[in-house]
């Protein structure tokens, strides 16, 4: 069987709605937290699928967080090869990185349910399963586009939303995993600072996500679905 390894950077923002799709896929899903002392041994390019979830650190704290280098080092090697990798928000930022982009603090916090607007090749890829579709995003940092990928979505905010390389390598800024996880009320909890930030308050997000967020997961499992079956 195929094995896939999520890299949880926070214990609450795991792989979520995406598991389905990806055992769905044929992957027995393994889990490491940055947190758990084998992290550091964990080799980045033995698994057939490599998933690196969000986490409200930035890439660049790497005093605070010394796991950082580490990781980017580990996720090189990976990329080097082109092993199919997926990240999201902090992952999608870490991608960025390794591939020698810079990553820093955004103008503003954006955090809610909203849609992405896709490029062309957005609308010929995977990510156009989340056209016009309300998803969460949760984060105040940006990256520049490294070089040799495709841009797939922007929001007026934040114009890299989602990149790819290849068939391989596909990074997500939104949460399209996000709407049907429980652990949604330790987001709002932990994340009060960047929710004031947004301009938002916990009850609308709340209200969002029992409204919103069953249809943003389903649209994600879609892409999800499409992206690993390409993979194959």
């Amino acid at each position: 069987m195929k094995r896939a390894l999520v890299v949880r950077h926070v214990p609450y923002e795991g792989v979520a709605g995406f598991r389905q799709p990806i055992e769905a896929a044929g992957y027995a899903i393994d889990r490491v937290d940055v947190s758990d002392p084998i992290f550091a041994d964990v080799d980045f390019r033995a698994p057939d699928l490599l998933v690196m979830m969000g986490g409200p650190m930035g890439v660049y704290e790497t005093d605070a967080h010394p796991w950082i280098p580490r990781q980017l080092e580990k996720l090189r090697d990976r990329l080097d090869a082109d092993r199919p990798t997926l990240g999201v928000c902090l992952g999608s930022q870490m991608i960025a990185a390794a591939l020698g982009a810079r990553v820093y603090p955004g103008a503003t916090s954006e955090v809610g349910f909203a849609p992405v607007t896709l490029s062309d090749i957005g609308r010929r890829s995977p990510v156009a399963h989340i056209a016009a579709v309300p998803v969460l995003h949760w984060h105040g940092d940006t990256f520049d586009l490294p070089a040799g990928v495709e841009l797939l979505a922007s929001t007026a905010a934040y114009p890299h939303q989602a990149f790819r390389r290849g068939r391989s390598i596909l990074a997500l800024q939104c949460h399209a995993e996000m709407g049907r996880d429980p652990r949604f009320g330790a987001w709002v909890e932990s994340g009060a600072d960047s929710i004031a930030r947004a301009g938002t308050d916990p009850g609308t997000l709340h209200g969002d996500h029992d409204r919103l967020g069953p249809g943003a997961v389903a649209a994600g499992r879609a892409m999800m679905t499409e992206w690993l079956a390409a993979l194959a």
